[in-house]
């Protein structure tokens, strides 16, 4: 809700710059968007959903008759999806609306506390940001990012697994108050249960969809912090780099799924030695439905063309960005190239 709460808003801020009536619509957006987040953040025992001991966010279990809240500390998809909310709000978009502004300062002045959730900075040299919006602040996406990068954790040779790499070797265990316990583990391939229908798995595998949307906030936040904001990468590595790289070095992973080895062999094939070998397949590439957290082998339907198709993307992005370093080279750093879209 707080990813859909941020795009009407911006829809509505694009149409007020024609016509002001939208200016009410997008102050209400604003203010539901900042709600969700702060209750997300600060909820129930003061901290939402969000784990200050591992610096994560997790599903919680609500005991109704004690009222005790149980974190699932389950490093997983659910956890990263705080990350997808993330705008930029373009001080060249926000400063003629007299009317937005005003009753968003009113609520910044009045609700201290949910207004904490927005992070202001002066305009910078590389963009024209006035205020990012996002569910995690500065301090939870460096604690987030940590585990994100992390080869023993999300971060495998083709992209974002959908569980940590973390539970293969401890699953996480729930026991109920009638004895029934209940186990979680990193599964990278197909299911191994009847669960999602027998025939999905979100314990492991890499989703096209899910990385898109995580690489896509990483361009929002860079485009607001710039180079001043850098990160571990890969986590344990010792080199830090600014999250455009970060976000260059995840869309040339999930390129590679499709990519041949030096032996004809694509990831995204696995085994299949009609692939490598046959004139009539090795240059046949599917868009399977998601991939094995490992291997890169294409798993579940392999027609998906409508999300695994976003592998264009992850090539137009790739090329812009070599674009734009090479007009560094001769023109100086260039943060607001007219095909970045974050």
């Amino acid at each position: 809700m707080g990813f859909y709460c941020l795009y009407m808003l911006k829809m509505a801020l694009e149409l007020a710059q024609d016509d002001l009536i939208y200016e009410d619509v997008a102050s209400k957006f604003f203010e539901h968007f900042i709600s969700i987040a702060n209750a997300m953040n600060s909820a129930g025992s003061g901290t939402g959903l969000w784990d200050n001991d591992t610096g994560f966010y997790y599903d919680q279990l609500k005991n109704t008759q004690t009222g005790r809240d149980t974190p699932l500390r389950i490093r997983s998809m659910v956890g990263l999806v705080p990350f997808f909310a993330v705008a930029n709000l373009p001080e060249n978009i926000i400063s003629n609306l007299e009317g937005f502004n005003r009753r968003t300062q009113w609520f910044i002045k009045n609700r201290p506390k949910e207004a904490a959730q927005i992070t202001f900075a002066q305009q910078r040299e590389h963009n024209e940001a006035a205020h990012i919006l996002s569910i995690p602040n500065q301090d939870k996406i460096k604690a987030m990012l940590k585990y994100l990068l992390d080869e023993g954790e999300f971060l495998s040779d083709f992209g974002i697994r959908s569980m940590s790499k973390y539970h293969k070797d401890h699953p996480f265990v729930f026991n109920t108050d009638h004895n029934e316990k209940h186990e979680v583990s990193y599964v990278p391939g197909e299911s191994n249960s009847g669960l999602f229908g027998g025939n999905s798995n979100w314990r492991g595998p890499i989703w096209f969809p899910m990385n898109f949307l995580l690489i896509e906030s990483l361009g929002r936040i860079h485009n607001f912090y710039g180079d001043e904001m850098k990160v571990e990468y890969p986590t344990g590595s010792g080199k830090e780099v600014c999250l455009e790289d970060v976000a260059y070095d995840l869309n040339s992973r999930l390129v590679k799924l499709f990519l041949p080895d030096e032996n004809g062999r694509r990831p995204c094939h696995g085994n299949d030695e009609n692939f490598r070998k046959d004139p009539n397949y090795k240059d046949l590439i599917y868009f399977y439905e998601y991939f094995h957290g490992d291997s890169g082998a294409g798993l579940g339907a392999s027609h998906q063309t409508g999300w695994t198709a976003l592998v264009a993307c992850c090539l137009d992005e790739i090329g812009r960005q070599r674009e734009d370093k090479v007009g560094r080279g001769k023109h100086g750093r260039s943060h607001d190239h007219p095909g970045h879209k974050h």
